[in-house]
Parts: C-alpha cells; structure tokens; sequence
C-alpha cells in the first residue's frame, strides 16, 4: 500500500520562503515518479513541479526560476522548496506518486495522493 504524507507548509510574507516535505512508503525501490500539484477553490488542480523515475525534473512556468524540486532516495522524502513566493501561490499543495507517469504535470497520471497542505502568501 503506497501512502504519501506532506508536510511544511503555513503561511508567509510575499518574498518570503516555505519548504514542502513529501513521505512516501510502500514502494518497494526508488524507481517512481512523483510530484507536487496546487488547487485552489473553485479552479482545477494544476501541476506545479515533478521528477520522473529517470530524475528528470519539469516544472510550471509560473514557479520556474523560484521552485525547486528535489528528492532524497535513502529517505523516500520529496522536497518543494519554494523562494519569492507571490499571493498568487497561495493554494492547498498536493504530493502525488505513481510507478510510471505519461506528464509529470497532469495529475490524472498519478494514483496516490497526500491529503494536502495549505500555503497561505500575503501581500
């Protein structure tokens, strides 16, 4: 059984910085996507940055330049790391994870899912 568990998250001044945590067991290797999705009320649930099975990173051109995604294999832990943050960010913040992914950014490509974090940027 795949089980995903964010962590991080809160609220921040724009410019500011958070970093998002991303536990994932269940997997019996390293060898699976994985990436981290926003929403926010009322509109649909967007990519915002993934890492293929290969280590291949794509991100959302709204976070480019700002967000980084990164992933330590020994500790089954995904990171968002996310720099000059803008009102705009705001949303609740997904993990999501699958053996084999067609786009890192679509999230109907992904089965597992945490339950969600709330990032909050004032201006």
């Amino acid at each position: 059984q795949v089980q995903v568990v964010e962590s991080g998250g809160g609220s921040v001044q724009a410019g500011g910085s958070l970093r998002l945590s991303c536990a994932v067991s269940g997997y019996s290797d390293s060898k699976y996507a994985l990436g981290w999705f926003r929403q926010v009320p009322g509109k649909e649930r967007e990519g915002v940055a993934g890492i293929g099975r290969d280590g291949s990173t794509a991100y959302a051109d709204p976070v480019k330049g700002r967000f980084t995604i990164s992933k330590d294999n020994a500790k089954n832990t995904l990171y968002l790391q996310m720099n000059s943050l803008k009102p705009e960010d705001t949303a609740m913040y997904y993990c999501a994870t699958d053996l084999w992914v067609d786009s890192l950014m679509d999230p109907a490509d992904f089965a597992y899912w945490g339950q969600g974090i709330q990032v909050t940027v004032s201006s």
